[in-house]
């Protein structure tokens, strides 16, 4: 069989292949009643990253799906991808995974039996990485080769963190660098370079387990991680679920050093125009800010950082937390304050 690049079987890759925020809240629709479920304590209601489901005093189970199309070529390095970042929504929660289960979707017509297992064997290493066991899944034969996990979890119900808990006065701490769709759109036109590569797997095969830890913590008030909505995206779900308002400080955002050209040049995948088309009305945009930089800060991340919401007194000990897990972008970037949600950004 030819060999094909997995990137030109897909119209869209990674997190980038989201529906846009704008259209996902017309076809779900707009009420979000909290459902009669007393043991559900997350649901629907605030877009947060997982469902969590109380089992008793002592344990809450966590259940999660992220799967998308290719974001590279490499199939290992697809595989990895897709399964750091679904697993990330479990230590957005503060969770521990325990288990996890494949989605798989491939055109069995175009790519070689080598290349499907070679996906799988990604997300098989990742999972075995995070000390859990790949325990099965579903697979179809579909026109798009598609890649994720159903990622299961557990914490205690009283160190569960949602999106939607932030405080007045809270600091925002994001744990990685932005960029990735702006790397991800440069491979696709060919003009990423080997060092831009490899930053783009490094970052997204790194897992957010630093969450598990924040989890103990209670002036964590507020996590979520930062994926195809963008920095901005989901901010504004802290804001609107907390009913607070957020300043970002963009020269305080942590960039990928190889995307910040590339970024500079106008470059980024198509999710940013749908992004910003979505929620833009609800940001307030330094006049300094450059064209760039507004579309920078709605890049779509895949298997981006987490984002915290912390009182400012216990910063530092969340900022050691990251660098002690080997995140040395970790950046206090901004801070949530009483007002209508919104992000101004100065």
């Amino acid at each position: 069989m030819e060999e094909v690049k997995l990137t030109q079987l897909s119209h869209g890759g990674g997190c980038g292949c989201k529906i846009a925020p704008a259209m996902l809240q017309s076809i779900l629709g707009v009420a979000k009643e909290k459902l009669p479920f007393p043991d559900l304590l997350v649901g629907t209601e605030t877009s947060d990253d997982a469902a969590v489901y109380r089992l008793n005093d002592e344990q809450a189970v966590i259940a999660t799906t992220d799967f998308f199309m290719p974001i590279v070529d490499d199939p290992f390095d697809f595989g990895r991808i897709a399964a750091t970042n679904a697993m990330s929504d479990v230590y957005a929660m503060g969770g521990t995974p325990i288990m996890a289960l494949a989605i798989v979707g491939m055109p069995i017509n175009k790519l070689p039996v080598e290349t499907i297992r070679a996906i799988l064997q990604g997300g098989e290493a990742v999972c075995k990485a995070a000390g859990i066991p790949l325990a099965g899944g579903h697979s179809i034969d579909s026109v798009e080769p598609i890649y994720g996990l159903v990622a299961l979890g557990v914490v205690h119900p009283k160190r569960l963190k949602k999106n939607s808990d932030a405080q007045a006065g809270d600091v925002l701490i994001l744990g990685k660098g932005i960029g990735v769709g702006v790397l991800a759109a440069a491979l696709k036109k060919d003009l990423l370079t080997a060092a831009g590569y490899a930053q783009m797997v490094a970052t997204t095969t790194k897992l957010n387990s630093v969450g598990s830890t924040l989890a103990a913590l209670d002036s964590v008030h507020a996590l979520t991680d930062v994926t195809g909505f963008g920095l901005l995206g989901h901010l504004m779900e802290i804001c609107r679920g907390s009913g607070l308002a957020a300043e970002l400080s963009f020269d305080q955002v942590p960039v990928l050093s190889e995307a910040l050209p590339l970024a500079q040049q106008g470059i980024g995948p198509g999710a940013i125009d749908r992004n910003l088309a979505s929620y833009g009305h609800e940001i307030d945009f330094g006049a300094h800010l450059q064209t760039w930089q507004q579309r920078l800060l709605a890049d779509a991340q895949t298997s981006g950082g987490l984002l915290v919401s912390v009182a400012a007194e216990a910063a530092d000990e969340v900022l050691d937390c990251f660098k002690n897990a080997g995140f040395e972008q970790a950046a206090i970037i901004g801070k949530m304050a009483q007002g209508a949600a919104r992000v101004s950004v100065v």
